[in-house]
């Protein structure tokens, strides 16, 4: 497994986030490439108590210090890849990506085409699955040419 990321400060967190992810290019071991939002930091690295979607307001330190795991997951060409649930629609979606390599840690991305027809991904989260690692490793598996066929 990749080292921990183990920083000072949230804002040092953050700034790492935006360097490495939104100013960097990530891609994917079969060569998509991921884009990443500086909002993004705030979804993935902020955890719900509650868990009702409403974010607290301070850094998941177990989030956070796996960080380096995100871009080390999507290259890794040994990572197993399973389609994302779309809760909304009660079905499994092809274009949606959930990749795991490390124990229960999931990085999730969605996939979309560019202008020439190419693949090309958002990031959307990424975490310790532990109470959902089960249920994840019995979804669909992902691959290409189902999700072009979505798209």
């Amino acid at each position: 497994m990749p080292p921990l990321l183990v920083l000072a400060t949230d804002a040092e967190y953050r700034q790492n986030f935006e360097g490495t992810y939104c100013r960097g290019v990530i891609t994917t071991h079969d060569g998509i490439r991921v884009y990443f939002k500086k909002e993004d930091f705030d979804h993935s690295f902020f955890e719900s108590t509650l868990r009702k979607g409403v974010k607290d307001t301070t850094l998941s330190q177990v989030r956070a210090q796996r960080m380096g795991w995100i871009a080390a997951t999507l290259a890794d060409p040994a990572a197993v890849r399973f389609q994302g649930w779309d809760k909304k629609n009660g079905r499994y979606d092809p274009t949606r990506c959930v990749s795991v390599v490390f124990g229960d840690f999931v990085v999730v991305i969605r996939l979309g085409k560019k202008a020439d027809g190419t693949l090309k991904a958002n990031f959307v989260t990424c975490y310790l699955a532990d109470n959902s690692i089960g249920k994840i490793r019995q979804s669909p598996l992902w691959n290409r040419e189902d999700c072009l066929n979505a798209l």
